[in-house]
């Protein structure tokens, strides 16, 4: 018997926002617990809650990357149930009428590109973090209030390669968008999975199991594939799939069940009270999209037209801060090649040594382009730019203060570099010799008595240029 999985997914994506959902309270992770806390999300009595403007411009420009249809009226619903994570007993959410609607994306597959339809997005507030001990829980409600937006996909995805190429795009569109960062190891991107297995050419979905807050790509492919693995050898004898909610666990690389589900909880919503409909103007919505931040793709696109190809270019695509560094150094006029390759070379390697991120990174990207400008206009060597490179790691000085400190110049007077290199060819006649018969490595001998001379400053191309030049008319 074959069977054809049918995936569904939930993402949940705190947005990066100055402030909560519905208060003033900040927004900031990995404070101390329960020292970000505020009345409105407690639901005391008395507060009333107010819509952050910052998180519905975001929603937007998430909706439109997502082809998806932007509402113009801004409705909140109370999602009621009581459970220690949720300390007023509701949740301030949008179910009837999401802000976005019937979108899609499409993603690279092994077998191709694959459109994946979304059902919706909509905004909601974040709920408190809970951490379990064997017989206690501790609950940090710094987390409780933080905007989300939830973006619900169609069951188009077939297998766990292709539930992590969404998701993975997804996050690309919310840290491009600067709406997120994207960080799932810290809860700021997370996924719940739902899976059925069906036989091949059925049309009717089996019984759901959900898999809950998997928090890497790599822990989304791995769980279900053996989510798939599991149902099929139940099915394949016989048995029955119990509807239920797992989750993953890391060590046994396994799915483990957190609880049997039985009939859908009732949540009776109802509209909220305190929180009169948002008409969103044409013009609003028009200037949150025309004021996006660049997508990858566009980003990528751009990078092509500077001449980088597509290995460097998704290099730099790849983090988000890193292409941000780039475009930041562009801006000083350099080569957009030479800067890229810089990034790419020297600069990765020092993030890598130091276990550090391009944020952490000493050197502005204004600087690093002062630098290519020094290389390109031949003021410098590359060697010399290597130096002054390192001695800016350590003090991000301006490179020209670097390059005078250090006593770096690169000799690029035509008529210095000749005086220099008639001298070293007058005692050097075998080498010429050497050269018109045939030696080329005779060249590189001279080019090395100039470096010497000029203690490295020459400038190697200039005087390439000149001895072949000074041997001809010999």
């Amino acid at each position: 018997m074959e069977f054809e999985a049918i995936i569904g997914l939930e993402i949940h994506v705190e947005m990066k926002t100055k402030s909560k959902m519905f208060s003033s309270g900040p927004v900031s992770f990995g404070e101390d617990p329960n020292t970000r806390v505020n009345p409105v999300d407690m639901a005391f009595p008395g507060t009333m809650p107010t819509v952050n403007k910052q998180a519905v411009i975001n929603a937007i420009r998430v909706s439109n990357a997502l082809h998806m249809d932007i509402d113009d009226t801004v409705i909140f619903e109370r999602k009621n149930y009581f459970y220690s994570d949720l300390p007023k007993g509701y949740q301030i959410t949008q179910q009837f009428r999401p802000i976005g609607s019937n979108g899609y994306l499409t993603i690279e597959t092994s077998n191709g590109p694959k459109k994946i339809e979304i059902e919706r997005l909509h905004m909601e507030e974040d709920t408190c973090k809970q951490l379990h001990s064997w017989d206690f829980s501790l609950l940090d409600y710094n987390r409780a209030g933080i905007p989300l937006i939830e973006i619900v996909s169609r069951p188009d995805m077939r297998n766990g390669e292709e539930a992590a190429k969404y998701v993975e795009k997804i996050r690309s569109i919310v840290t491009f968008l600067d709406v997120s960062d994207g960080k799932m190891e810290e809860g700021s991107l997370r996924c719940d999975v739902n899976i059925s297995l069906r036989e091949v050419g059925a049309t009717k979905f089996g019984t759901k199991v959900e898999i809950k807050n998997l928090n890497s790509l790599n822990n989304i492919q791995k769980a279900i594939d053996f989510e798939i693995s599991r149902q099929s050898i139940i099915l394949e004898f016989g048995g029955q799939i119990e509807q239920e909610t797992r989750r993953f666990d890391e060590g046994s690389k396994e799915t483990v069940l957190m609880r049997v589900k039985t009939d859908a909880v009732d949540y009776k919503y109802f509209t909220e009270s305190n929180i009169a409909p948002i008409k969103l103007s044409k013009e609003f919505i028009e200037d949150a999209i025309k004021t996006s931040p660049e997508l990858a793709e566009t980003k990528l696109e751009r990078y092509k037209s500077f001449g980088l190809n597509d290995y460097d270019s998704n290099l730099l695509i790849a983090d988000h801060d890193i292409s941000n560094y780039y475009d930041q150094g562009v801006k000083s006029g350099c080569s957009p090649k030479l800067l890229a390759n810089w990034i790419i070379g020297d600069v990765q390697s020092v993030l890598n040594r130091d276990c550090i991120s391009i944020k952490e990174f000493k050197i502005t990207p204004e600087n690093l382009g002062k630098l290519v400008l020094l290389i390109e206009s031949n003021k410098v060597s590359n060697k010399q730019g290597r130096d002054i490179f390192a001695e800016m790691v350590n003090t991000n000085e301006d490179p020209e203060a670097v390059m005078n400190k250090l006593g770096i110049s690169q000799v690029s007077d035509e008529d210095e570099l000749r005086k220099v290199i008639i001298e070293i060819l007058d005692v050097n006649e075998q080498s010429i010799i050497d050269y018109k018969n045939g030696k080329g490595r005779a060249i590189g001998f001279i080019v090395g008595q100039v470096m010497k001379k000029t203690q490295g400053k020459a400038n190697p191309a200039l005087a390439n240029k000149i001895i072949l030049e000074e041997i001809g008319r010999r």
